[in-house]
């Protein structure tokens, strides 16, 4: 785990580049828009979109990345438990009844 803080820190801060760049030709965007210069206009309009499009693709990229990281360290922690219950049968089923006793205690008390 220690090894994502610095993977997650490097993530965030390229998303915060990426979303001030985004912003910044945005700003630009608006304000050429007072211009009536209308090759301004195309030129910044270029620009904003090709940074939306690289953004939108930059996260997409993230979050299919985060996804499938999410997705295999739940399937290890899966598989971990349920082979703790195949070799830890009768402990498995006292922590099962310890934590039914516990719930059943707090609806009881409603």
């Amino acid at each position: 785990m220690a090894n994502r803080a610095p993977h997650t820190h490097e993530t965030t801060q390229q998303l915060k580049e990426d979303l001030h760049h985004l912003t910044q030709t945005i700003e630009e965007l608006v304000s050429a828009t007072a211009d009536d210069s209308r090759s301004n206009i195309k030129e910044l309009r270029d620009r904003a979109e090709k940074r939306l499009k690289e953004t939108r693709d930059r996260l997409e990229s993230r979050g299919e990345r985060f996804y499938g990281e999410a997705r295999d360290s739940m399937e290890h922690q899966v598989d971990a438990c349920d082979r703790y219950v195949h070799e830890n049968p009768w402990t498995s089923i006292g922590i099962g009844a310890a934590v039914g006793v516990v719930v059943g205690m707090l609806i009881g008390r409603r």
